[in-house]
């Protein structure tokens, strides 16, 4: 599932103008994201960015991923 959000510009009388992209709550405490944590942006292509987080916690669990044979 998908969360949908919002493009913010602010446009500012001097100065150059800011873009901003909000997580919806839910996926930043899933993520464990901290106030101030740095992230990177890479473009992908024209639909998708890939968001990099140097600097990510661990994960708290080790989950084994299997797949489900089906005959």
């Amino acid at each position: 599932m998908g969360y949908t959000t919002k493009v913010q510009l602010i446009k500012r009388s001097k100065g150059p103008d800011q873009w901003y992209v909000n997580f919806p709550t839910v996926l930043a405490e899933a993520l464990d994201f901290t106030k101030g944590e740095e992230v990177e942006w890479t473009v992908h292509d024209r639909t998708n960015l890939i968001l990099h987080r140097p600097s990510a916690p661990a994960a708290p669990l080790e989950v084994k991923k299997t797949l489900k044979k089906t005959c």
